[in-house]
């Protein structure tokens, strides 16, 4: 297993080589479906193995899976899975229509199988300053992909993006250079950027060096989970990217960058008690369902409309690691995996809307049901299920985070969240509802969703719906998972 979680980052980068070498074409878009299916399957073995025997250690102490490593695994394969198998027929009709080049074709192929391996990399490594690049290189990869229409607004959401996060990467280097001062000065030859060593030697860590540390990563790492008051380049950058992009970026890449917090967050814990970072997340998580909520109210951009919906999801996983119970954690590490399967779903989904009706204005897409009954179907049951309607998994994962709160006593800061939730639900059904239902207006093409497209989001909303009501054998990987970030 060692050779697995070693070499597991290599499936998607082959994926992506191929297409750089031969081009966009069905064998190499077929060839990313495989290689999200293996990452995906690697997901399961790892989880199987790690729950039963512990972490898989490799490199030296350079890999290392654990529970919730190989978790963070598996909904990395499963959102770009949705992704690939979507993009098969997407970037095809890109294509068709003139929106990119074979050229573009070709560098979209390599770049996302890049991306999804960065991602990979910073999941099952035990050095916070590999944790550091991999997050980082994933904002090389995603800039060039927000940019892939080459327009004037998706060059602007660009360099909004690659500003805005190259900032917030480099203010979280420096809480890892601060965390790795504190190892220096612990005990002589002690520094080290293990996690893992960090977390062992915490009595140690200068109290004051972790506070400013503490800081730093919520500030660097919460701008590329998209938490408020960092999360300014989401919007645009998920409203501008190509929608197995934007499935991919909003579905997983946010979760991903919360893991990395979530692992600072173990260390700091240790030297500071629980009460530092609890306060922190619970403000910044509070403050992004309310930025969410008042945003979601007026939106005019469907696409735009999913992205603000995302930070008012992470939100609710920064209040629900916050709470630090275990039934806190694993309502937050099962949102993740709801909303990567929801978002991804609904991305997808809004990348035909945009393709059947040449905008993303709420207010010129009307009766979707009648017009496209099987894309208004999938598009509108994505909806419910990011709104956690029963039975999809997110209603799971609300009620044991609101339940947590309460067993926690923080029963105010649990009422206003959800009144926040309350607001965000009520203004995505109101404009979900304009869309859906009617009569069609505007301009609509011809264009028949392909079946494997609609094949993929309907499984993929089945799965969402079954995890609602029993997780089966990922039980024993979420509840591991959870004990990983509450002891």
């Amino acid at each position: 297993m060692t050779v697995l979680a070693s070499y597991l980052p290599l499936v998607p980068l082959l994926a992506g080589i191929a297409t750089g070498l031969f081009g966009w074409r069905r064998s190499t878009a077929l060839a990313a479906v495989v290689g999200s299916a293996g990452v995906t399957t690697g997901g399961v073995i790892l989880g199987t193995i790690v729950v039963d025997r512990g972490a898989v250690i490799a490199a030296g102490g350079l890999v290392r899976v654990d529970a919730l490593s190989a978790y963070l695994i598996l909904i990395i394969g499963v959102a770009s899975l949705i992704s690939s198998a979507y993009a098969v027929g997407y970037i095809d009709t890109e294509l068709r229509l003139g929106h990119t080049t074979p050229q573009g074709a070709r560098l979209y192929g390599l770049l996302v199988q890049i991306f999804i391996a960065c991602m990979l990399i910073a999941v099952s490594t035990d050095n916070i300053g590999v944790m550091w690049v991999a997050v980082e290189a994933t904002t090389i990869a995603t800039a060039f992909l927000v940019g892939h229409r080459r327009t004037r607004a998706a060059v602007e959401a660009s360099w909004k993006y690659v500003v805005i996060a190259s900032v917030g990467v480099s203010i979280a280097f420096l809480g890892i250079v601060l965390l790795y001062f504190a190892s220096r000065h612990a005990s002589v030859g002690a520094a080290t950027l293990r996690w893992s060593q960090l977390l062992a030697m915490a009595g140690k860590l200068d109290p004051a060096v972790t506070r400013l540390a503490a800081g730093a990563v919520i500030i660097g790492f919460g701008t590329k989970a998209g938490l408020a008051p960092f999360h300014t380049w989401l919007p645009d950058a998920h409203s501008q990217a190509p929608a197995p992009v934007s499935a991919l970026m909003s579905g997983v890449l946010l979760s991903v960058s919360f893991y990395v917090l979530a692992r600072h967050k173990v260390v700091i814990d240790a030297v500071l008690g629980p009460a530092y970072m609890r306060n922190m997340l619970i403000a910044v998580g509070l403050l992004s369902l309310g930025v969410a909520a008042s945003l979601l109210i007026a939106q005019r951009d469907y696409k735009r409309l999913l992205a603000y919906s995302s930070i008012e999801h992470m939100g609710l996983v920064a209040f629900g690691t916050a709470i630090g119970s275990p039934l806190a954690v694993a309502g937050a590490l099962y949102h993740m995996l709801g909303h990567a399967i929801a978002k991804s779903v609904a991305f997808c989904a809004s990348g035909e809307i945009l393709f059947d009706s040449g905008t993303t204005r709420i207010a010129d897409v009307r009766g979707l049901l009648k017009r496209r009954p099987a894309l208004g179907t999938v598009f509108g049951l994505a909806l419910l299920a990011l709104l956690g309607i029963p039975p999809f998994s997110l209603f799971a994962s609300e009620v044991a985070i609101l339940r947590a709160a309460g067993a926690a006593h923080l029963e105010l800061v649990m009422v206003l969240a959800a009144a926040l939730l309350l607001v965000a639900f009520v203004s995505i059904l109101q404009h979900g509802r304009q869309m859906l239902l009617g009569e069609p207006t505007g301009g609509h093409t011809d264009r028949r969703t392909p079946a494997i497209a609609l094949t993929t989001l309907a499984i993929a909303l089945g799965a969402s719906a079954v995890l609602g009501v029993t997780l089966g054998p990922l039980d024993r990987l979420l509840t591991a998972a959870s004990r990983v970030v509450a002891p």
